[in-house]
């Protein structure tokens, strides 16, 4: 069994379940009777499952598939990694959830950790993280390539333009060196990022509001010069 790029517990189902006897609904109701036996609410089932190639017999039940996936959910969160969580004020749960965002926000592995300690910041701060994927996510459309005003309003607990603090659950499936890039994110002082102009696919950091606008109003005019909406 490999997957990998998932969002959704769905899209996951499906999946799992091309490789096995049984059917994508089969395994959503074992993780029903498995995680929430295990303390994870419906909505935080993403966080157990790590993208990997993984061995089983194709006649395993789905309840065994999952109770081996959370094996290896609980072994990657061990005495070290619960530690560095704690001590930046997370549970080992609220951590995938930053890591989805994380991953969503810049698939450049290398700033990752640079990213991850932006939004440890604002949460640090009592900011809302106002991250443009979890609008996606609330929205339901993650092909969306520029976020509007409108956008902003959807009514939604995973909207973090109008809630403070992380969103209920993760946003995508995520990696385990995205959670790495979490625990262990650099030290720096940055509150604000936008997408370069350059649509390298990184991003200028900034301390301050004004310098944001100013970077943010390059990354603007370059949009309307391509004719992205």
């Amino acid at each position: 069994l490999t997957f990998n790029n998932i969002r959704t517990m769905e899209q996951l189902a499906k999946r799992v379940a091309k490789k096995f006897m049984f059917d994508n609904h089969a395994f959503l109701t074992a993780c029903d009777s498995v995680l929430t036996k295990n303390g994870f609410k419906k909505e935080e089932y993403p966080v157990i499952f790590f993208p990997d190639s993984y061995e089983f017999y194709w006649t395993s039940s789905p309840t065994v598939v999952v109770e081996k996936l959370l094996g290896y959910y609980n072994k990657y969160w061990n005495e070290d990694n619960l530690k560095k969580a704690a001590e930046l004020g997370l549970s080992s749960k609220e951590v995938s959830i930053l890591a989805s965002i994380v991953e969503e926000e810049t698939n450049k592995a290398d700033e990752r950790p640079m990213v991850a300690r932006l939004y440890l910041n604002r949460l640090k701060k009592g900011m809302k993280l106002q991250a443009d994927p979890t609008i996606k996510f609330a929205i339901g459309d993650f092909s969306l390539r520029r976020i509007m005003h409108n956008h902003l309003t959807v009514e939604s607990p995973y909207n973090t333009y109008q809630n403070v603090g992380l969103p209920p659950g993760p946003i995508r499936i995520v990696e385990k060196k995205t959670l790495d890039a979490v625990l262990n994110a650099p030290q720096h002082e940055y509150l604000y990022m936008c997408a370069k102009e350059d649509f390298s696919g990184y991003h200028n950091f900034a301390v301050d509001y004004s310098t944001h606008q100013a970077n943010a109003r390059r990354y603007q005019q370059e949009l309307n010069r391509r004719k992205i909406k």
